[in-house]
């Protein structure tokens, strides 16, 4: 109230002195009395303009405060109700609000800095020139280094990590095998790219998987030695058995001076028989296991799948007309490339076509369909479905696993093979099934 009362006070009192003025004018007075008007007329102006700027003056401060982070300035309040007063009043509430949120945010920093700081995973962000902003110490400690300024320093440590660094893009992951003081380590490289404030950067994660590798090999080699055992143990006690009562047998007559009748020559004939048979199988086996740790390197090429569709359908014909297999084809684009190992792709499908062919064998409905698309995440996909009964749920984990089978006849290296081929193709291989419904393949291949 006390601004708008001085402002109309002063405003009037122009309006008074330029009425005198005009006045003296007309009625003929003194140049000495109007020049003394005219100056008391701009005094007049120019103390207005500056008790109107007062306001604006406290105003501009006020956010020139603001501007520079300072709110710690206090505004004088007199409490005795003027404008000004309850201007003051506000501008201190404004600067104790921002004073507030700005310790929080500085609090949430030190917070998730603290944080970043101690998380077991190594991370490092940079911008586009290189230029770290934040290198935790975890990251610090798998590097071996102290302090890192330019992500290009990385390629001093490891060629390959920093190779990874550069080429990964958002969701792109890698594995780096590194020298370490401590040993080699298993680096599993992620690299998410971000945009702050208009300015992009990356945020790179490095975990040490090596424990976990070596556990995961230990419990590898512990249920190949497993099967293995189990698998040798099944044909060497009964040939060991075999041989032992066909040599004492043998030797008893030998001590006796028995000639051999043609029975029991007919008995040892079968006994060497049912030997050579399971070393034979033996043999078999050892012969997959070797096949399943030999898969050669994918020789990438252009693979149009429609001619590789056709051709799988002209060699599998004979047995679909055999077991009266409808069997249906589809390919959308018509036109679809795939970028592989033309051989050991043909050897995924015909092991999975294979194990359609049987799971129809019992049912009414025989039908086998092979697809190719484009899915969603523009990644190409190739499925393999049937309408069998199904796989049992109990099954399903396992299917992968080396001489796993639940086939009557079958070594159980098929879907291994397969596995470990999409591997090799950075793909993946999955499965769908339920009992009563069929069961489908999918082969996953990245773009």
């Amino acid at each position: 109230m006390d601004y708008k009362v001085g402002l109309l006070g002063r405003i009037v009192l122009l309006a008074v002195s330029l009425f005198l003025l005009a006045y003296f004018i007309l009625n003929g007075a003194g140049v000495f009395v109007i020049s003394l008007f005219i100056i008391l007329i701009l005094a007049q102006i120019v103390f207005l303009l500056s008790y109107a700027e007062s306001s604006f003056k406290k105003v501009r401060q006020f956010l020139n405060n603001i501007k520079q982070d300072n709110y710690t300035n206090v505004y004088p309040v007199k409490f005795d109700g003027t404008e000004t007063d309850d201007l003051h009043i506000e501008f201190n509430a404004i600067l104790a609000k921002l004073q507030e949120d700005q310790a929080e945010k500085e609090a949430n920093y030190q917070y998730f800095r603290s944080v970043f700081q101690h998380l077991s995973i190594g991370l490092i962000t940079f911008d586009e020139e290189g230029k770290v902003q934040i290198v935790n110490t975890a990251a610090k400690r798998m590097l071996n280094i102290l302090q890192l300024t330019q992500i290009g320093e990385v390629e001093k440590i490891n060629k390959e990590l920093h190779h990874a660094i550069h080429s990964l893009r958002t969701g792109g992951s890698e594995l780096i095998k590194i020298a370490h003081p401590d040993g080699i380590m298993q680096l599993s490289v992620y690299v998410i790219e971000l945009v702050l404030r208009d300015t992009k950067f990356k945020l790179v994660s490095l975990q040490n998987i090596q424990s976990e590798l070596e556990e995961k090999e230990m419990e590898a080699w512990q249920n190949l030695v497993r099967v293995l055992t189990h698998e040798i143990m099944n044909s060497i006690a009964p040939i060991s058995s075999l041989a032992a009562t066909v040599k004492g047998d043998i030797e008893s007559k030998i001590d006796i001076n028995e000639t051999i009748n043609p029975n029991d020559l007919e008995d040892y004939l079968m006994a060497i028989s049912t030997i050579e048979k399971r070393s034979q199988g033996m043999i078999n086996f050892v012969s997959d296991f070797r096949s399943l740790a030999h898969i050669p390197a994918p020789r990438f090429q252009t693979i149009r799948l429609k001619g590789l569709f056709d051709q799988l359908e002209t060699l599998m014909q004979h047995q679909f007309d055999a077991n009266q297999i409808q069997f249906k084809k589809h390919i959308e684009p018509k036109d679809l490339i795939l970028f592989g190992d033309q051989s050991l792709i043909e050897q995924v499908l015909i092991n999975l076509i294979q194990n359609a062919i049987q799971a129809v064998e019992d049912t009414v409905s025989r039908i086998i369909s092979l697809e190719a698309f484009i899915d969603e995440a523009g990644k190409i996909i190739i499925e393999v479905a049937d309408s069998g009964r199904g796989i049992e749920e109990e099954a399903m984990s396992k299917i992968f696993i080396p001489f796993f089978t639940t086939k009557k006849k079958g070594s159980g290296i098929g879907l291994s093979l397969s596995k470990q081929i999409m591997r090799r193709h950075k793909g993946n291989i999955q499965v769908r099934s339920k009992l009563g419904e069929g069961t489908t393949f999918k082969l996953i291949f990245n773009a």
